[in-house]
């Protein structure tokens, strides 16, 4: 019996392991969704900006840039799974001009000029190069760092914030985890669920964020739903607010959002400890 114990062991072991390898290429292909050309820069928005190039524990190269603004906060973007920086350079500059928060926005690895390819494991590695980064510049208060994490990027921001409080943090259309996005969003592939595992488990880490939090979700989010980002609001330590944009839908939040939108950022930066 004994024998047989370990036989199944092994077993369950090898199976294990060909589900991870057999994820690895699905993952990329039904998770991250990056472009490489970067049409745009904060240059074409008429924004003063640096171009960064930060290196990642691992060694990975990624690319970056660096808004400065005229407050004393530091916004740090974590983007969603499409495209790359360059499809942020509107918000950037809104951000600019109604916030005044100075900006540090990067790719992920696979992204627009980041070097090698995206993976969970390799966007929280990514993150935590871009904080580093963030806080060892001469001209930021690395003690008034907020992070702003857009659908994907708000599961990034709640694992690095776990690591590392920032001074306040502001989710957008978050999700409460990749199990619960794969069956709302691949209903046809029952397995994936079981695959995917805890990654990106936002509902089961939010409550160990010990920071002001901003939670903010289009009511006519038609990729994440709405229900999700209250859960994982419901989920989470006070401070925190929870503001949901009546005609907003994923991708529109700061367009569908209108007025609403941007006085909830505001009116969360200056609620901000001092």
């Amino acid at each position: 019996m004994r024998g047989k114990g370990i036989l199944f062991g092994l077993a369950a072991v090898a199976v294990v392991g060909l589900l991870v390898s057999f994820f690895a290429p699905l993952e990329r292909m039904l998770v991250f969704f990056p472009t490489r050309e970067v049409a745009l820069t904060p240059g074409d928005a008429g924004l003063e900006f640096e171009d960064v190039f930060i290196e990642t524990a691992g060694g990975e190269r990624l690319h970056g840039w660096y808004v400065p603004g005229r407050r004393e906060e530091t916004w740090v973007w974590f983007h969603g799974n499409g495209g790359n920086v360059g499809h942020r350079v509107e918000e950037l500059a809104q951000f600019h001009r109604r916030l005044g928060v100075n900006q540090f926005i990067f790719d992920y690895r696979g992204y627009g000029n980041s070097d090698g390819a995206a993976s969970v494991e390799n966007t929280h590695q990514d993150a935590r190069a871009a904080l580093e980064y963030v806080r060892g510049r001469g001209d930021v208060d690395g003690e008034r760092v907020v992070y702003f994490g857009r659908s994907l990027g708000a599961a990034v921001a709640v694992q690095l914030a776990v690591e590392h409080r920032p001074l306040g943090m502001v989710l957008v259309s978050p999700f409460t985890s990749l199990r619960d996005m794969a069956k709302a969003a691949y209903p046809g592939l029952p397995f994936l669920p079981r695959l995917v595992g805890s990654r990106y488990d936002s509902l089961k880490q939010i409550p160990q964020v010990d920071a002001p939090l901003l939670v903010i979700h289009g009511q006519q989010d038609d990729i994440v739903p709405v229900e999700q980002g209250i859960r994982l609001f419901e989920a989470a330590s006070e401070p925190k607010s929870l503001v949901i944009l009546p005609t907003a839908g994923h991708n529109d939040t700061y367009e569908a959002g209108g007025g609403l939108y941007w006085r909830s950022l505001a009116g969360f930066l200056d609620s901000l400890p001092r």
